[in-house]
């Protein structure tokens, strides 16, 4: 192998994006900040930042994530999507950023970090395209991992909070695929699902109408059987 010469192989810098899902209102939101800088200063873009010297890719991410956010580790889920490395993804230098996926059920409001004007949660549909960088390709692949896993994972119980009911985690489901399922269907599948949910003995009327019981997530991490999209 060659030996590393400076001229051919220039400095590359390395960023973390977030890609950070909650539902909000019956809708998919995303996290998106106003850059307070160049480049791209005034557009919105997922938060992210550059890792620190001392930083493995998962604290740097958790790092933005609570800055952002206010979030400790383990408050959220969190797991790493992809890389990206165009040469031309950002016009100051070359930059592979490694993007991370977080599902967060009833977050606070958002706070702006360091280099943002202001942060909010946004409506997916509604801030994409537009977003600055590549960060419109990195919000499509997060959203399109987010609905597959909802299918084989127990990971839609990460935008709810500890307990809940059968109709707010189907109105999870409904925000994530962006459709309607029917409620009783929906009902038979998630509990008869093995180690997916697990009655808490309590019920709640916040739904409205009669007492409905509440859940907390099971054990399981996979779904057997799956509750496929084409199938609800």
């Amino acid at each position: 192998m060659a030996g590393y010469d400076p001229r051919t192989f220039p400095a590359v810098a390395v960023t973390v994006d977030l890609v950070v899902l909650t539902v909000r209102d019956g809708g998919l939101c995303v996290l998106v900040v106003r850059r307070g800088e160049e480049p791209y200063a005034g557009r919105e873009a997922l938060p992210g930042g550059f890792v620190r010297p001392d930083e493995d890719l998962l604290a740097a991410a958790q790092r933005e994530l609570a800055e952002e956010t206010g979030l400790t580790p383990g408050a959220a889920h969190l797991e790493q999507l992809a890389s990206y490395g165009a040469p031309d993804r950002d016009p100051r230098m070359r930059v592979v950023t490694v993007a991370h996926l977080a599902l967060v059920a009833d977050p606070p409001d958002p706070r702006a970090g360091s280099d943002a004007a202001a942060a909010r949660w946004a409506p997916v549909a509604e801030v994409s395209p537009g977003l600055a960088f590549d960060h419109d390709r990195v919000l499509g692949d997060g959203v399109a991992r987010a609905r597959a896993k909802l299918e084989y994972t127990a990971l839609a119980a990460s935008f709810c909070r500890s307990s809940f009911t059968v109709a707010e985690l189907r109105r999870v489901y409904e925000a994530v695929w962006g459709r309607p399922l029917d409620p009783r269907n929906f009902h038979r599948k998630v509990t008869s699902a093995a180690g997916f949910l697990e009655p808490t003995g309590e019920t709640t009327t916040r739904d409205g109408g009669r007492p409905a019981q509440l859940y907390r997530r099971g054990p399981a991490a996979a779904l057997h059987p799956p509750l496929l999209r084409a199938e609800n």
